[in-house]
């Protein structure tokens, strides 16, 4: 069962106002304790796809032979599901002692004292690019360190729009409606069942398009968005359904829970869909062929005005419970900073933010991570700023925007009701 967010604060026993410091001492984690003679016994959790799991299994492997004292069991799972088995095992003081953390929910542990101060306890980031430490920040304090850059992306399948007769869309001019004609013209042509996929069901596009009409999704750590401006984004869904530029409701439901090697574009249903960059290779590996990796569309079909944005493709945080914060952090420190560690990774969870480390790996980089590479570089003019993390209550955000547009594709409720209950149910989150 599910643990929501009231019962994962009330379960963790974790008050905002405690100290990392404090907690690590009191609570019972897989950790081994502090050690003297360098030794440990650590859990580590994350999620993925095959791919990630392979190359995280060999830097753990590659970690634990330089340093034989340490242990490390490795818990890998699915995005689906791993959300709720975190929020368990925090509420039972049972949380890894190494974490792969999002964005979305950062704030949420960080502002609780689920999170250890990684700075306090050696973290090193001294070689990172400007601008990719913030995103781990909560609250002035370093709860989370970027585990590679990535950038919110659309991808095409290159057969989907070979048998359709079409060419691969120019993503440098192209509009929000012009994706929608070339979705919809690819789906009948191809005669597949949805021409962009996972364009709705996530916050990304919709944190784009509120980008490109001077808000955020975030601002001061409330909402920065209105009902008004959730009624458009509800308005071009409903448009994108008439058009039949996208997939059923029942089929973009689904899209938000599948794993990466069923995902509609790799299994030749869809024509595109959004993704992340560092998630070409899996994708492209699952498709059977090298996806098209594109921009997504502006309002003014001008990709320098597209209000683009770095992310970090996730983070890596230790339990604030941890028994061996020192030894966790040591190892999150060679995670992102070693070249052994980028050598079993390289670019799969994004772009190293270590700049001497993407360097170092970019001559080893597979075909289509020197795609991506190359993509990273190039929206470089395009970039403005990073987004604002999720307050705690705000990693809901998602969840709360799907319910609302399914009701809409179903019929149940109107574009306006739908936006007004999804904005009071976003901001009730943030003060439950």
């Amino acid at each position: 069962m599910a643990v929501s967010r009231r019962q994962f604060l009330i379960g963790a026993g974790l008050a905002a106002a405690a100290s990392s410091a404090g907690l690590a001492g009191c609570g019972s984690s897989s950790g081994s304790g502090g050690s003297t003679d360098g030794s440990a016994d650590m859990a580590f959790t994350w999620w993925g796809n095959d791919v990630r799991n392979k190359n995280t299994a060999s830097a753990v492997t590659a970690y634990t032979a330089a340093n034989p004292k340490v242990k490390i069991s490795q818990q890998p799972g699915e995005w689906a599901s791993y959300w709720d088995k975190l929020a368990t095992q925090t509420a039972g003081n049972t949380a890894p002692d190494i974490i792969q953390m999002d964005v979305a929910y950062i704030g949420e542990y960080g502002s609780r004292g689920a999170l250890l101060d990684l700075e306090a306890n050696g973290a090193d980031v001294s070689k990172f690019t400007a601008g990719t430490v913030d995103s781990g920040k909560v609250d002035g304090k370093l709860v989370g360190i970027n585990a590679g850059v990535n950038a919110a992306v659309i991808l095409a399948n290159p057969k989907v729009f070979e048998k359709a007769g079409m060419d691969i869309p120019d993503d440098t001019t192209w509009t929000w409606d012009s994706l929608m004609s070339t979705a919809s013209e690819v789906a009948a042509k191809a005669d597949v069942p949805t021409g962009v996929a996972a364009l709705f069901p996530t916050d990304v596009m919709f944190a784009a398009l509120l980008r490109q009409n001077g808000k955020e999704l975030w601002k001061d750590g409330q909402l920065g968005f209105d009902a008004a401006d959730a009624q458009q984004w509800f308005d071009l869904m409903v448009k994108f359904q008439d058009a039949k530029a996208m997939g059923t409701p029942s089929a973009m439901t689904e899209e938000s829970t599948k794993p990466v090697d069923q995902a509609a574009i790799a299994v030749g249903t869809a024509g595109m869909q959004v993704s992340n960059s560092n998630q070409l290779e899996a994708l492209s590996a699952a498709a059977g062929t090298e996806l098209a990796i594109l921009r997504f569309p502006s309002l003014t079909g001008k990709a320098t005005e597209r209000k683009a944005w770095y992310k970090a493709s996730m983070l890596f945080s230790a339990s604030a419970r941890t028994k061996d914060p020192q030894a966790a952090v040591a190892f999150i420190n060679w995670l992102v900073n070693s070249p052994e560690a980028a050598n079993a990774n390289l670019a799969e969870r994004g772009i190293p933010a270590n700049t001497e480390i993407a360097a170092a790996i970019k001559p080893k980089l597979s075909k289509v991570q020197q795609t991506v590479a190359k993509f990273i570089a190039d929206i470089q003019p395009e970039i403005t700023g990073i987004l604002p993390n999720p307050p705690a209550g705000g990693g809901t955000l998602g969840g709360v925007m799907l319910r609302y547009e399914t009701d809409v594709l179903f019929k149940k409720s109107s574009t306006a009701e739908a936006a007004q209950k999804f904005v009071d149910e976003v901001k009730s989150n943030l003060t439950a």
